[in-house]
């Protein structure tokens, strides 16, 4: 659990250095969106700093459950399709991100 925790402090880092990182947060009614990944409401790189890091680090902090797949590479990968060469930082985190929830699900069958 220590490693993914320091994971997600690693996407954080990549975002802030690739410049994708934002001080105001977004709206309340932005943050509600129902669609996945608050598609309609929220860049990528708004969604996972305001939800997926918020969401993971209660899940650890409380011991709950993790979910056994992300899928964030993938949509990263499709979001940032034009972008994927300077973003080269943050795709590994996520990448590392994706394999160690997916260790995790298959240590905890």
């Amino acid at each position: 659990m220590a490693e993914l925790a320091d994971h997600l402090l690693a996407i954080e880092r990549a975002l802030r250095v690739a410049g994708l990182w934002s001080s105001e947060p977004p709206s309340p009614q932005a943050l509600a969106s129902e669609q996945p990944f608050c598609i309609d409401t929220l860049t990528f790189e708004q969604w996972l700093q305001w939800v997926l890091l918020p969401r993971m680090k209660v899940l650890l902090e409380k011991n709950l459950p993790l979910p056994s797949a992300s899928g964030v590479t993938e949509m990263a990968e499709v979001v940032w399709a034009t972008r994927a060469d300077s973003l080269v930082g943050v795709m590994r985190a996520l990448q590392d991100f994706d394999r160690l929830l997916a260790a995790h699900a298959r240590r905890s069958l």
